[in-house]
C-alpha cells in the first residue's frame, strides 16, 4: 500500500522583487536582476580605496610633508629678522616646498591603486565582477581624483591661512593668488597622481611605474642643471620652463624662468597628458590579457 504523496509548493518571488529574476520551469529566482552601471564600479573602487593601509599612510604622510614643511618654512622666514622684509611676495608662496615633496605620495598612491591589483591577482576578480574594462579604469580614476583633489586642497588652504596668519607683515595675497594656490594646486596635483595611476595600469609593476614617475617629476630639472653648453641652451630653457616643478611653481608665481608657461597654463597642458594616457591605457587594457 503506498502513501499518497502530496505536491510541494513552489517558493514565489517576494514583492519587492521588480521584474523577477531569472526562472526556470516552476521555479523564479528570489534574488533580483540588477543592470550594472558605472556608480556600482565607483561604489566599489571606493570600498577599496579606503579600506587598504596604503592609502591612510601615504595620504598620510603628503598631509605631514605639505603642512608641516609649509609652516615650519613660514615660520623660519618669520623669525629670521626682526623686521623681514617680504618684499612683493605673497605669503602663500611658502606653501609651495611642502607640495613639491608630497607630490611623490600622491604619485606612490595613484600607481598602487592600479598596479597593486596585478601584484596580488585580485584584477581577474574585479574584471570578472565588472566585464567592462574602461568602466573599471573611469571609476578608479574618479575615485582617485576626488580623494586626491580633497586631501591635497584642505592640506593647501590649512597652510595658506597659517602662512598669512604667521607672515603679518607681507602684503595680503588677492583673491586670483588664493584660488591658485588652493584650488588650482588641488587639480594639478590630482591630474599627477592621475596620470601615475594610468601608467601602473600600463606598466602593471609598482616599483617600475614609481620610478619612471618621479624621473618624469625630477629628471627633467636636474638635468637642466648640467647643461652648460651654449648648443645646448634651447634645450636646457625647455627644461626648465616645462619641468614639474616649475609648472607648480607657476601657481604660487614663484617660476624658476621668466618664460614658458603661466597663468593657468600648467593646468591645462596636465589636462591634455592626462587625456592622451587615459586613451592609451584603456587601449591597451581591451586589447591585453589581465
Amino acid at each position: 500500500m503506498s502513501t499518497p504523496q502530496h505536491p510541494t509548493p513552489q517558493p514565489t518571488a517576494p514583492p519587492w522583487q521588480a521584474g523577477g529574476g531569472p526562472s526556470s520551469a516552476g521555479y523564479t529566482s528570489p534574488i533580483p536582476v540588477v543592470r550594472t552601471h558605472l556608480g556600482h564600479a565607483i561604489a566599489s573602487e571606493w570600498t577599496k580605496i579606503r579600506s587598504v593601509r596604503s592609502t591612510l599612510w601615504t595620504l598620510g604622510v603628503f598631509v605631514v610633508l605639505v603642512v608641516g614643511i609649509g609652516v615650519a618654512v613660514a615660520a623660519l622666514v618669520s623669525n629670521s629678522a626682526a623686521e623681514p622684509d617680504y618684499g612683493d611676495e605673497s605669503p602663500l608662496s611658502f606653501g609651495f616646498f611642502g607640495v613639491l615633496l608630497g607630490v611623490m605620495c600622491v604619485i606612490t598612491l595613484g600607481v598602487l591603486t592600479t598596479a597593486s591589483e596585478y601584484g596580488t591577482g585580485m584584477i581577474r576578480t574585479t574584471m570578472t565582477a565588472c566585464p567592462s574594462r574602461v568602466r573599471v579604469l573611469a571609476a578608479k580614476s574618479i575615485v582617485f581624483f576626488a580623494v586626491a583633489f580633497t586631501v591635497t586642497f584642505v592640506s593647501v588652504l590649512l597652510v595658506g591661512l597659517a602662512d598669512v596668519a604667521m607672515l603679518g607683515g607681507a602684503r595680503q595675497p588677492t583673491g586670483a593668488e588664493w584660488l591658485k594656490a588652493t584650488v588650482g594646486v588641488s587639480l594639478y596635483v590630482a591630474l599627477l597622481g592621475l596620470i601615475s595611476l594610468l601608467v601602473g595600469s600600463v606598466i602593471r609593476h609598482s616599483a617600475g611605474a614609481i620610478t619612471l614617475m618621479i624621473a618624469l617629476v625630477l629628471a627633467p630639472l636636474v638635468i637642466a642643471l648640467f647643461m652648460f653648453s651654449r648648443a645646448l641652451e634651447w634645450l636646457r630653457d625647455g627644461l626648465f620652463e616645462y619641468s614639474i616643478p616649475n609648472q607648480l611653481g607657476v601657481f604660487y608665481s614663484t617660476s624658476l624662468s621668466d618664460t614658458g608657461p603661466s597663468g593657468w597654463d600648467p593646468l591645462w597642458i596636465a589636462i591634455g597628458v592626462t587625456a592622451v594616457a587615459f586613451a592609451g591605457a584603456a587601449a591597451l587594457l581591451q586589447r591585453r590579457d589581465v
